[in-house]
């Protein structure tokens, strides 16, 4: 009996100190608010942030990382790197100074970098379709009963691929029968010395793209630079 009201008492102890210790502590850290930068509308990957697109709404910090975005000026200008949904924080991750949409890359092109498309002739050759914009890629040639990597052409960049109808992969839209279209070519981000021979070997052999790497550009660079090596020192057909 001694002992049920030792165990009564710790219960009615402990029940009072939820009240008014543990439970108005959640209340406040539940309760508390910050203003944050949301999008007004989907915004997808490689697109443009503007003004238009965003607003500052404030919710419930419980939960909120406090590297979500407060200020309007470090998305304003940039790119998604995915795509952003209304209604959720927007972290520094998710945009990028930027993009890999193919009219921004085309815009960056200097002379000294070209871009060139190539065929993707069969379901296979292009990656089964799955190849993205700034995807680094090598390309194979097969021709007759042999199959190389020329060392000019080990990494290059995607800009984007291409449906026969002209729609890039950053618009493609879902048909009312639930697929997508298909690539018919893919065009690369490449030197003077790539394009002729991928302009060769298009029309000379069979060539496959095999992907090599997809992620942050950063580490993506890092393979373009030890190609521009190779190409660099070891010369190409213009050599």
């Amino acid at each position: 009996m001694k002992n049920r009201t030792i165990i009564g008492i710790v219960c009615v102890v402990l029940a009072i100190a939820i009240m008014f210790g543990v439970a108005p502590l959640m209340n406040t850290v539940a309760s508390g608010k910050i203003e944050v930068v949301q999008v007004v509308k989907r915004i997808e990957q490689g697109q443009l942030i503007t003004a238009d697109n965003i607003t500052k709404v404030q919710i419930g910090s419980f939960g909120v990382k406090n590297t979500a975005i407060k200020d309007d000026k470090q998305v304003v200008g940039k790119y998604a790197t995915g795509t952003i949904m209304p209604n959720n924080c927007i972290y520094p991750e998710m945009v990028s100074d930027d993009s890999d949409s193919a009219e921004s890359v085309f815009r960056q092109l200097d002379g000294t970098q070209q871009a060139i498309s190539i065929t993707i002739p069969s379901f296979a050759n292009g990656l089964s379709g799955k190849l993205q914009n700034g995807d680094i890629v090598s390309v194979a040639v097969v021709s007759e009963n042999e199959s190389t990597i020329p060392a000019e052409l080990t990494y290059v960049r995607v800009i984007t691929t291409t449906t026969a109808k002209g729609t890039d992969s950053d618009q493609l839209t879902t048909n009312e029968d639930g697929t997508t279209d298909l690539p018919a070519t893919a065009t690369l981000l490449v030197t003077p010395t790539q394009a002729k021979l991928l302009a060769l070997h298009d029309q000379k052999a069979k060539i496959y793209l095999i992907l090599v790497y997809r992620g942050d550009s950063e580490t993506a660079g890092k393979f373009l630079e030890a190609q521009n090596e190779v190409l660099t020192n070891g010369g190409g057909e213009d050599e």
